[in-house]
Formats: structure tokens, C-alpha cells, sequence
């Protein structure tokens, strides 16, 4: 008889048909959970693209208000005719006043430009607005914003996807085991989020930042939306697997590979991989700070719950002997 999904137990021994079915309900779980997110993702699929082009059109806008590139210009252009329609309609206000020597015919058609002249003046005070991401084929918007929800379809659906997984591998250890790697499967997602989170505030507004202003002077720099969103989902997935060290390390420590007070004794090594790891991502000094501290703080928090996990191991282990001495 088949055993329920999500009912293998250790002392289970399912067949190898059963060990099958389980997997193709899981698959089918899994692709529904993908499904229903991308459904998700393409329903909403402005709002997401609006989250993504936030770090360039907030970057774009600094460079619009210093007339810098093709926006930038014409920007200064606007603001030019902004202010000869203030300093036009100055002089239009002083001849249509009674007593400016102008016949009333002249005041009547001044008064209808001094309007028009302030709905001109109104729409280019509107603010610099940030640069779009720009395609080139006729099918790329359709393309691109099919392949954004789906890659951000999977970010949604990945703590199902990892439930999955870690039901259907989990009953093949031990109960002991089990308890040890529950805490770090359901860590896995948390961290991931984290991860994905300090990559969109921190360290993609700084790459696009240091690479939309490196030898700007020399470049008209127009951003094509395919390698924006590949570039985008890149910095973002690999600071969610970054942010997967302690779990790595927690891993390893569990396995006796390395203990806690070697890990403690390395701190300066850790440090320097830190912050080597945020030199090779772009910005500049402060981002570097702030890539590095975090970082580093993951490091801390690894040691502390390996401390915590090997001082519960061996509070287990003496219980276990003590047990055995009263036998």
C-alpha cells in the first residue's frame, strides 16, 4: 500500500514505486505553486516592473537635474524655457494692467496669453523624472515582462519549493538528524528574503549608481531592459544565496568538519573575506561599509547558533551516558 505523502516517517519502508509517487505529487505540488505565483506576477506585472526600475530612475533623476546625458539635456532645456515663460509672463502681466498705456483690445488678447503662458510654465516646473529601461525589438516589453514574472514567480514560490523538498529527503535520516536540520531548511527562505531585501536597498542602487556614473562624460548611456532585469535578478539572487552562510556554516559544524572555537579563532579571516566579498561588489567607500557590516554580522550570528548547537549536542550525549550508567 502507498504511504501518504508528507506521512514517510523514518521507520518507514517504502518501495521503490512508492518512493516515485511520492516524488510526482511533490513535482506537481511544486509546478502548481510556480503557476499560481507566476499568475500572481503577471497579473501585477506593473507594479513589479515599477519596484524594479526604482534604483535607476532614482539614479537617473540625480543625473537629470545635472543635465547630464540625453535626459539630462533635455531637462536643461525645459528649465531654460521655464524661465523665459516666468520673465515673458512678467512682462505680459505688466501690459495688461489698466493704465499700462495698451488699448483694451491689446489687454483683452493678453489676458487669454498671461493663461497660456501659466499652463506652460505649470507643466515644465513638473520634476525630473527617472529613466525607463529602453527596448529595441518590437516583441521585447512582451518577452521581458514574461520573463521577470516568472523569475520573480520562483522567488515567491521557493519556501514551498524548499517544503517540498525537505519533506521528501528528510525521512531518509535519522530522528536525531531531523531535529538538527529542521531549524536550518526552515532558516533557509528566511534568509533568503533577507537577502533579497539588502540586495534591492543596498547593493543595487549602488551598482547602478557606480556603473550608470563611470565615465559618464563620455557616454550617452541608454539602459536596455533585458540586461537591466538580467543584471537586476543577478545582484538579487546571488545576495539571497550569499546571505546562506550561516546555513553553510551551521552545516559544516554539524558535520564535525570544523568546530566553533576554530571558527572564533578565524574571526579576522572571516573579516577579510567579508570584506573582500563587498569589494568585488560596485560602489563606493560607504557602500562598502555597508556591505561589509552585514556581512560580518551573519559570520557572528553563524558562531553563536554553532555554539548553541554544539553545547546542546553535548548536553544530549551526556544524558545519553548518564541514561546508560543507570541501566
Amino acid at each position: 500500500m502507498a504511504t501518504a505523502v508528507g506521512r514517510v516517517r523514518y521507520e518507514d519502508r517504502p518501495s521503490v514505486v512508492e518512493h516515485l509517487h511520492e516524488l510526482r505529487t511533490r513535482l506537481i505540488v511544486s509546478l502548481a505553486a510556480i503557476a499560481f505565483a507566476f499568475g500572481v506576477t503577471l497579473w501585477q506585472n506593473h507594479a513589479l516592473l515599477h519596484i524594479i526600475n526604482r534604483p535607476l530612475a532614482h539614479q537617473t533623476e540625480h543625473q537629470v537635474r545635472s543635465g547630464d546625458g540625453p535626459l539630462g539635456a533635455t531637462y536643461s532645456v525645459q528649465q531654460g524655457a521655464r524661465s523665459l515663460g516666468g520673465d515673458l509672463a512678467v512682462v505680459v502681466g505688466a501690459l495688461e494692467r489698466p493704465g499700462s498705456g495698451a488699448s483694451a483690445q491689446a489687454r483683452a488678447t493678453l489676458a487669454g496669453v498671461a493663461s497660456r503662458l501659466q499652463r506652460t510654465i505649470t507643466r515644465l516646473s513638473a520634476p525630473p523624472s527617472g529613466q525607463k529601461p529602453v527596448t529595441l525589438g518590437i516583441g521585447e516589453p512582451f518577452t521581458t515582462t514574461v520573463g521577470i514574472a516568472l523569475l520573480f514567480a520562483l522567488v515567491l514560490a521557493l519556501p514551498v519549493l524548499l517544503y517540498e523538498v525537505y519533506s521528501f529527503v528528510l525521512p531518509a535520516f535519522s530522528p536525531q538528524h531531523q531535529r538538527s536540520a529542521r531549524p536550518l531548511m526552515l532558516a533557509i527562505p528566511v534568509l533568503f528574503a533577507l537577502g533579497v531585501l539588502f540586495g534591492y536597498f543596498v547593493v543595487l542602487p549602488a551598482a547602478v549608481r557606480f556603473f550608470q556614473n563611470f565615465n559618464g562624460n563620455q557616454f550617452n548611456v541608454l539602459v536596455q531592459a533585458s540586461q537591466y532585469y538580467h543584471f537586476a535578478a543577478v545582484t538579487l539572487l546571488a545576495m539571497g544565496l550569499l546571505f546562506q552562510v550561516p546555513v553553510g556554516l551551521l552545516a559544516v559544524t554539524r558535520a564535525g568538519i570544523v568546530s566553533a572555537p576554530q571558527l572564533r579563532r578565524n574571526r579576522r579571516y572571516a573579516l577579510l573575506a567579508c570584506g573582500l566579498v563587498a569589494a568585488f561588489l560596485p560602489g563606493d567607500a560607504i557602500t562598502l561599509v555597508l556591505e561589509t557590516v552585514p556581512l560580518y554580522l551573519l559570520f557572528e550570528l553563524s558562531l553563536l547558533l554553532a555554539a548553541i548547537a554544539e553545547r546542546r549536542a553535548r548536553a544530549a550525549e551526556a544524558a545519553e551516558v548518564a541514561d546508560l550508567g543507570t541501566l
